[in-house]
């Protein structure tokens, strides 16, 4: 099973609130073990840790963290590091070599990425070579990756789950899905 984190770079807790929650809930949907913030915005962990106990699963936010510090943690582990940006090699060259990896940090920046995470990161893979969206890059690489299909992916101990439909919307708690698991057993 891989492992996955994501080090999000330059969040201005002033302006890159929505999208840095967003960088955190894409991650954690799409099957990261966690996200490590590389500024203090306590607020920012705070919303994406109300969503693991209704939706399920678990994830981790590491809040005002030395990115160089823990990049360089990471590599000590047997970590690998890819960079995403709109430089770097296509994302469709490296998606052989980053779906082999058991340990991956994916780094998402927001304002002027340092050149030394150019240097220490393992890979710089473009995710297209348009300006973008750090979300978007985000969840392109971590579905491109993924052993299986993400979107398909459960969450254990959610209180709430959504159930498909063609139309409208459909919310269970968990109580409901536990009796409704009930009485499809009996039949």
């Amino acid at each position: 099973m891989k492992e996955i984190v994501i080090l999000r770079l330059g969040h201005r807790p002033e302006r890159d609130k929505r999208i840095t929650t967003h960088v955190g809930l894409t991650a954690r949907a799409l099957g990261a073990a966690g996200m490590i913030l590389a500024s203090d915005d306590p607020k920012i962990e705070e919303n994406i840790l109300e969503i693991s106990p209704r939706w399920g699963g678990s994830f981790f936010i590491k809040n005002n963290a030395n990115a160089m510090e823990e990049i360089n943690q990471w590599k000590k582990k047997g970590g690998k590091v890819c960079h995403l940006s709109m430089y770097g090699i296509n994302l469709p060259e490296a998606v052989p070599i980053l779906k082999s990896e058991k340990k991956l940090m994916f780094i998402v920046g927001a304002e002027k990425v340092p050149g030394e995470i150019y240097e220490i990161s393992d890979w710089n893979v473009a995710v297209g070579n348009q300006p973008h969206s750090e979300v978007a890059a985000l969840a392109i690489a971590m579905d491109r990756i993924s052993d299986s299909d993400p979107l398909l992916k459960t969450f254990e101990n959610a209180e709430l789950t959504v159930i498909p439909m063609e139309k409208g919307k459909k919310v269970v708690h968990d109580n409901e899905l536990i009796e409704k698991n009930k009485r499809q057993d009996k039949c």
